[in-house]
């Protein structure tokens, strides 16, 4: 048997669709947004932690169901100070989802799942590997003066 997409429902013709079922990817994004700013505002603000002092909330990625939340974390600091905080927020994963369902009005509250977010080492390093190459390009510039040009 075929299946259309209609059903008919008190001698009326329905149309079903999967998809009306999921979150669109807007919604996504305005739930991951929404998402950031809230458990960015719990930990500077609400939580009397100080490991969790300048932690900052990069990213928040939802899945397709709004079940789990990917918030990817970094702060200043080396290893040690990385473990900590991941630790920290891995305790504190409780109270931020209960305060994140009395905040928001969604059907169910994600999962939330920390991660480290290594993109801030990423551009400081990019950014020191630039510093380096910068006198070593100074001096062929100043071979050449500006408007002289060898024909």
């Amino acid at each position: 048997m075929v299946d259309f997409g209609l059903r008919i429902v008190n001698s009326q013709f329905t149309i079903r669709n999967p998809q009306w079922t999921m979150p669109s990817s807007l919604r996504q994004k305005r739930v991951a947004d929404r998402l950031q700013a809230e458990i960015s505002n719990l930990i500077q603000q609400e939580m009397n932690d100080a490991r969790l002092s300048l932690v900052t909330v990069t990213v928040v990625n939802v899945d397709r169901e709004l079940e789990h939340a990917n918030v990817y974390v970094s702060t200043v600091g080396d290893a040690a100070r990385r473990k900590e905080v991941m630790r920290a927020l891995d305790g504190a994963k409780g109270f931020i989802r209960r305060e994140i369902a009395r905040r928001m009005q969604l059907r169910r509250t994600p999962e939330l799942i920390f991660h480290w977010d290594p993109s801030l080492e990423q551009v400081e390093h990019v950014a020191q590997l630039l510093d380096q190459l910068q006198p070593a390009a100074a001096p062929a510039e100043e071979d050449n003066p500006a408007g002289d040009q060898a024909d």
